[in-house]
């Protein structure tokens, strides 16, 4: 973090499904107590794509499906920020983003002290593939520090992956 007394510390927690509440209490647990916390959503453009699937079907009548699906995302999302804002238990910015992203963190994160990511990826073991590729882009492009938690105990570990098998050549 930024040098300055804490309060000037800027905290951005990405809260998505599933990994919230990891995020949320590595945030209580290691960020300064005064830092000013910033709760992300980021929301898929699935509904983009239903819309744009329900423009193609011409002479279609009826509602758009993709409008049924933004309410839907829309009442998700505030209340996964809700619960986050609920379990965080202070004053905190919420930012709700529609768009892709992996770049809509590292974006929203550009100015912040700290981001806090959970891994999202296969979780029954230590390795690259614990980070699922929005998370993997957002650790290798974030220009802030990035604190990476598991959502919940790490594996052991007897299971990080073998290392790469190379061949011993003679004269190298």
């Amino acid at each position: 973090m930024t040098t300055g007394d804490s309060t000037d510390r800027s905290v951005v927690i990405w809260v998505s499904e599933g990994t919230w509440r990891a995020a949320v209490d590595a945030a209580l647990s290691l960020a300064p107590v005064a830092a000013r916390f910033t709760l992300l959503h980021v929301s898929a453009a699935a509904a983009d794509a239903a819309h744009g699937a329900y423009a193609g079907l011409l002479g279609r009548r009826g509602h758009d499906p993709g409008e049924r699906l933004d309410a839907l995302e829309a009442s998700s999302a505030a209340a996964l920020l809700d619960a986050a804002e609920a379990r965080l238990g202070r004053p905190c910015e919420r930012r709700e983003i529609h768009d892709q992203a992996e770049r809509a963190v590292v974006a929203a994160a550009a100015e912040a002290d700290l981001l806090i990511v959970a891994r999202d990826g296969d979780r029954s073991r230590l390795g690259p593939k614990s980070l699922g590729h929005a998370t993997r882009f957002v650790v290798d492009h974030a220009a802030c520090p990035v604190l990476l938690v598991w959502p919940e105990p790490a594996p052991g570990v007897g299971t990080m992956p073998p290392p790469p098998h190379h061949r011993h050549r003679p004269g190298r």
